[in-house]
């Protein structure tokens, strides 16, 4: 039998040795860390990014199997062209009154978001999180949703409670943190909460509110009730645990439910490769759980309005859950 001892001792020895001189012949290993091309700041370069032209990425059968939605995860949904015409199958043919409507919400939000941002910047208020430039995201999402469907938001769909009617002056009391704040100053500013609009609780933690979406949804569905519910994540929350958790659990029992992440390239300060977007779009995740997936323009309000309204006639339909990325 070998001396226990000895076998500790040697391999001891052998960790305080150069770790090249171990096996002469192998190359050292290495990490690959990913590096942005570009940070915040600098000038913007998209010449990287695939954008296909408006119109030209198919629409399947909202019965389709999931497997054909795949080849989408790699594209783009556009609708609205260089010329700012609505081509394509994706077009939704929306009413002029739907249209203004979103116009007018999207307008009111770059405005809330710049006035609160002011105020923020003088000390009148200790947070404030804008959406500049993914308005037509939140917007276009909720008019393409049922009224009382449930939104699980993260802190830039403040675009959801607007489109919904939610009075600015309510908003502003929440972040302010005054006697006028119906949440009584116990959550941080911008983190609104309104059973009445469907609008879940914001939590700080990210990605947990994926895995709510779709116990909601579960729950809908297993009460026999016709409500919908539509989780939200940022590009960088897909790294965590609860992403992943709620992918499985949507796929396997079926869920009633609409995947959202919205990728503006950063989690705060951590651009989208640490996430995996240098592997794969974020789309593609759809891929590997077995469920219907899409990649959509999120500055093309009528190819957001149409991708959600695709994806909930499906889970309304009892044929499953959709992820889309939003790249924005």
């Amino acid at each position: 039998m070998p001396d226990p001892e000895s076998a500790i001792k040697r391999s001891l020895n052998m960790s305080e040795k150069d770790p090249s001189t171990l096996r002469p012949n192998r190359p050292a290993l290495k990490l690959h860390v990913p590096e942005p091309s570009l940070r915040p700041g600098d000038a913007p370069d998209f010449s990287s990014v695939y954008v296909p032209a408006a119109g030209a990425t198919p629409r399947p059968d909202i019965a389709a199997s999931p497997a054909d939605t795949h080849p989408l995860t790699t594209e783009l949904v556009r609708v609205l062209d260089e010329a700012h015409r609505a081509v394509g199958p994706w077009n939704p043919k929306l009413d002029a009154d739907i249209l203004r409507k979103m116009l007018k919400d999207m307008v009111t939000v770059r405005a809330f978001d710049d006035r609160m941002y002011r105020s923020q910047r003088q000390g009148k208020t200790s947070f404030y999180m804008k959406c500049t430039g993914e308005e037509a995201i939140a917007i276009a999402a909720a008019a393409a949703l049922d009224r009382d469907d449930m939104h699980f938001p993260t802190y830039r769909q403040q675009g959801l409670l607007i489109s919904r009617g939610y009075p600015l002056t309510e908003m502003m009391c929440q972040i302010y943190s005054n006697k006028g704040d119906k949440l009584k100053g116990r959550q941080l500013p911008i983190m609104y909460s309104t059973k009445e609009h469907c609008f879940f609780t914001i939590s700080g933690n990210l990605a947990t509110q994926f895995p709510q979406a779709v116990g909601w949804a579960m729950a809908s569905a297993i009460k026999g009730d016709s409500r919908i519910a539509m989780g939200w994540v940022g590009d960088g929350a897909t790294a965590e645990g609860d992403f992943h958790s709620a992918m499985t659990f949507a796929a396997v029992y079926n869920v009633p439910v609409i995947l959202a992440v919205t990728n503006n390239q950063w989690a705060i300060s951590s651009f989208s490769g640490i996430a995996g977007a240098e592997r794969a779009t974020f789309a593609q995740r759809a891929v590997g759980y077995g469920m219907a997936g899409l990649r959509v323009d999120g500055n093309d309000a009528l190819a957001v309005y149409a991708a959600v309204r695709w994806s909930a006639e499906r889970a309304r339909s009892n044929l499953g859950p959709t992820l889309i990325e939003f790249f924005t």
